[in-house]
């Protein structure tokens, strides 16, 4: 919620210098086929500057110092969770972690001021915050990597599934009070896709798979029903909810048409859209609600055919390992809000999970590019 630099600052030096000790120390890092994919988005931002396309340098150089730190988040998490033991500590910690912070958030939601975080810290909006976060969107989208770890933990571990069911609920619950509505929709798919995938997979059978579902629905329905779901029924009830969105799309689909190769510079969406504004009632637009459009109109058609790269490339992971659909989430729920915009920290979180993912596919011997 700090809208000064030094906080996000604190933490790319932090990251950059961690990475840095681990090329000293392997004298080389390795990255996957995906990691080069992120390397290529830096290298993009790079060129914007070098070649006068963007309209703000300096706003497309702060946003290439933040790819920067997705890659160094990804290439870190890819090397140091190669090995599976390794890999399955660093999920349960983010398990534990996200449990602890979605109890607080539901606790900040329900009692804290409207714009403060923690009942103290001004966060400059009117929101309800949920624990550190100001937006319910980006909250709903971090859950939704998580969300699939407790199901797992429902699906692998028979006398600690009525705990881990509690968990996925607890998660779900705090999603439903914030009143994301994509997030609660994909929140609840995901609950029901994944024991699914688990059963198609042959790690469960049908006598397990209704055990999980059922019992998975019916905590969350309990945990709901204390937690209170009147925010995102007031919220569903809302006549065009999507409205506001549609014209920011179609906005922003003539900004693309305008510079389809070589966008507007990225990051600089919030100064190129006035100028396509369908409508003006004096209020700031800062995003697209729409990543994969707002991809489009800052790097151009080239770094939107990146980024799907990179979405498709997660798809066979994700559901090798189950947990990985929360990544696919997120990518999905980027059609309808910006779960990697605005907040750098947290899109270098999802691509940490992706470098986990990359690390997952790599126990068989995938080639790896040295560089």
């Amino acid at each position: 919620w700090v809208p000064a630099r030094w906080a996000l600052s604190i933490f790319q030096v932090a990251l950059f210098a961690l990475a840095a000790v681990r090329i000293i120390q392997r004298r080389s890092v390795g990255l996957p086929f995906v990691g080069c994919l992120l390397a290529i988005a830096v290298v993009w931002g790079g060129l914007q500057v070098a070649a006068g396309w963007s309209v703000d340098r300096a706003t497309t150089l702060e946003a290439t110092l933040n790819w920067m730190a997705n890659l160094a988040a990804f290439a870190l998490a890819a090397d140091l969770y190669r090995k599976a033991e390794e890999r399955e500590r660093f999920l349960r910690s983010a398990l534990i972690f996200t449990s602890v912070l979605a109890v607080v958030s539901i606790f900040t939601f329900l009692t804290s001021p409207a714009g403060k975080a923690f009942w103290i810290f001004d966060t400059a909006s009117d929101s309800p915050t949920l624990g550190p976060f100001v937006y319910k969107n980006q909250y709903a989208a971090f859950v939704e990597t998580i969300l699939p770890l407790a199901m797992i933990g429902i699906i692998r571990y028979r006398r600690r599934w009525l705990l881990h069911a509690a968990i996925a609920a607890t998660l779900f619950a705090s999603v439903v009070n914030g009143g994301s509505r994509m997030g609660s929709i994909l929140c609840v798919a995901e609950i029901v896709v994944i024991p699914v995938i688990a059963f198609w997979r042959g790690m469960i059978d049908q006598r397990v798979l209704a055990r999980v579902v059922l019992g998975s629905l019916g905590a969350v329905v309990i945990f709901t029903g204390i937690v209170g779901w009147e925010t995102l029924w007031k919220r569903l009830q809302e006549p065009n909810p999507y409205s506001l969105r549609q014209d920011l799309v179609l906005s922003s689909v003539s900004m693309a048409r305008d510079r389809p190769l070589t966008g507007f510079g990225m990051g600089t969406w919030p100064e190129a859209y006035p100028g396509y504004a369908r409508f003006d009632d004096g209020t700031f637009v800062n995003q697209a609600h729409n990543d994969w459009v707002q991809w489009a109109d800052e790097g151009g058609l080239p770094f939107l055919i990146l980024m799907l790269a990179i979405a498709a490339w997660s798809v066979r992971p994700a559901v090798e390992s189950v947990w990985g659909v929360g990544i696919l989430c997120v990518w999905i729920h980027g059609l309808l809000d910006y779960p990697m915009q605005q907040r750098p920290a947290l899109a270098a979180f999802f691509f940490a999970l992706l470098g986990a993912l990359s690390s997952y596919t790599n126990r068989v011997g995938s080639p790896r590019t040295e560089v």
